[in-house]
């Protein structure tokens, strides 16, 4: 009987690691061969520290979904903060783990990596093809830079050492285990919040910023983790007659997407908020449209399984046992 691999899960605390780490239990891989590491207990920036964990642990598979992370806000107010943390993060579990014979490795982007103005819906080969959403533009040059890792080291090393690094984009995404904070959350958990305190304090309308037609796409958390272990164990061959030579980043997406008043309606509905729905289009709406061509993916054999319905009320239920019980102030949206 074979062993299985020792996988080491980078971030497992967040909420896509932590959806990693779920699925990789739920298929059957024992506890005992999945490493988890605290930021107290290792710091990714610090590389001596990354790579004394690997020389001692020898894992034969990476997840790489630490990341610094954050709003508009955060990423205006901190960008150096967010380019160097997120690119010595990657750099240094990448390059410790090549140097520790690691020939699997996955490392997690962010759909903000495409230009801001590109073609709908967006294709792995809108890649540096125009200028970036200037608000994230530090983090996303970070993440670009990763994606850029892997791919250099598949190049040198894919033949000579068995290098197979791949990377997985992300769009919208959402579950258990996300940030409900009122000032820093994305749309969804910001959302839940805001109709969940407007139903505890019997409010008779919440105010939703822009006009309600942008469009977005949104997936559940535990599909991503899905695809992550589906793209992972690909076979090498299979996987490279279905992207571009040394193509390593592949985006995941639910493949459709609605608009933010729609949105804001299903989640009254599943926090049954009765009250209502206002807009105020003098605020700023975004891109128009974001969605992710996710062919690729899916002529792999991978979909998504949880449609928003059923991944929004998942969602409340976490928030319910996580954070309603903590008082706090209503999010300004």
């Amino acid at each position: 009987m074979n062993t299985p691999d020792t996988i080491y899960v980078a971030g497992h605390k967040g909420m896509v690691g932590s959806a990693i780490e779920r699925q990789l239990l739920a298929a059957g891989h024992p506890a005992s061969r999945i490493l988890t590491r605290t930021h107290a207990e290792l710091n990714l920036v610090d590389q001596a520290a990354v790579r004394a964990f690997f020389a001692r642990h020898k894992p034969q598979q990476v997840y790489l979904a630490a990341a610094k992370v954050g709003g508009i806000h955060a990423n205006n107010v901190f960008p150096a903060d967010f380019i160097y943390h997120n690119l010595m993060i990657a750099a240094n579990v990448i390059e410790a783990a090549f140097c520790n014979g690691v020939q699997k490795l996955l490392f997690l982007g962010s759909s903000c990596i495409y230009p801001r103005l590109a073609e709908q819906p967006m294709s792995e080969q809108a890649l540096l093809t125009g200028p970036l959403e200037a608000t994230n533009e530090p983090y996303a040059v970070a993440k670009i830079a990763g994606i850029k890792l892997c791919e250099s080291y598949n190049r040198q090393f894919g033949a000579s050492h068995g290098v197979d690094y791949r990377s997985v984009m992300p769009t919208n995404l959402y579950g258990p285990g996300d940030n409900y904070h009122p000032e820093n959350s994305h749309v969804i958990p910001a959302l839940i919040r805001r109709f969940h305190e407007a139903k505890e304090n019997d409010a008779p309308e919440v105010a939703i910023w822009g006009s309600g037609k942008p469009l977005r796409e949104f997936l559940y958390v535990d599909d991503m983790a899905a695809a992550c272990v589906h793209v992972m164990n690909l076979p090498k061959a299979h996987y490279e007659q279905h992207t571009q030579p040394m193509l390593s980043h592949i985006n995941v997406g639910s493949g459709s997407d609605m608009t933010i008043a729609e949105l804001a309606h299903s989640i009254a509905r599943v926090t049954g908020y009765s009250g209502r729905i206002g807009f105020d289009a003098s605020k700023p709406d975004g891109a128009p449209r974001k969605l992710m061509d996710s062919s690729r993916l899916r002529s792999l054999g991978w979909q998504a399984k949880v449609d928003l319905p059923r991944g929004l009320a998942l969602t409340y239920q976490d928030f319910l046992k996580h954070t309603a019980q903590r008082p706090s102030p209503v999010a300004a949206l």
